[in-house]
């Protein structure tokens, strides 16, 4: 059940911006994998932060991460470099909010950055007693925005249809 409000729309949407979050770190020996590159799973953890906190700010409280929908890693991070992980929500649906992110790696040194890593994270907005709870809907201001919004229904639809396919085989796989 969830409780609170019965619906995004019953609360008053927010617009994307008010959701932006930045967060900023130096890599250091300890962040390193076996290659002496920046350990792959210090980058999610440093994306988990920074959507959580995004996804904190929309709803207005805690949000738990519920899923990465999708984590590309397209460069290498390399220790000593400056890491930027950048997050909003694309989109609200009830209770849940897929979370963008994006991180970039500078070198300070040379003033090269470059991008390095996308994901796509959903959470769920919690109450005090852990129950889900709405979200205020997403304005999306800019075309960007617009087409990040119409791309998050896409991975939701993607979801609940692979949830549901999912089901339907585990229930063939029961009946026989």
């Amino acid at each position: 059940m969830i409780r609170g409000t019965s619906g995004p729309h019953d609360l008053d949407p927010k617009p994307v911006s008010e959701s932006r979050t930045a967060l900023a770190q130096i890599m250091q020996v300890s962040d390193a994998n076996l290659a002496g590159n920046v350990h792959g799973g210090t980058i999610m953890k440093l994306v988990d932060n920074a959507a959580g906190l995004a996804a904190a700010r929309h709803a207005g409280g805690l949000a738990v991460t519920a899923a990465m929908d999708e984590m590309s890693f397209i460069e290498p991070v390399y220790l000593g470099e400056l890491v930027t992980v950048k997050a909003s929500v694309n989109a609200a649906f009830r209770t849940s909010m897929e979370v963008g992110v994006r991180v970039e790696a500078e070198n300070v040194t040379t003033g090269r950055k470059v991008h390095t890593s996308s994901a796509y994270l959903v959470f769920v907005a919690i109450d005090e007693d852990g129950n889900p709870r709405a979200v205020p809907a997403v304005i999306a201001e800019t075309e960007e925005e617009r087409q990040r919004q119409r791309e998050a229904k896409l991975r939701q639809d993607a979801r609940l249809a692979r949830k549901r396919a999912i089901e339907d085989a585990r229930a063939t796989r029961d009946r026989a």
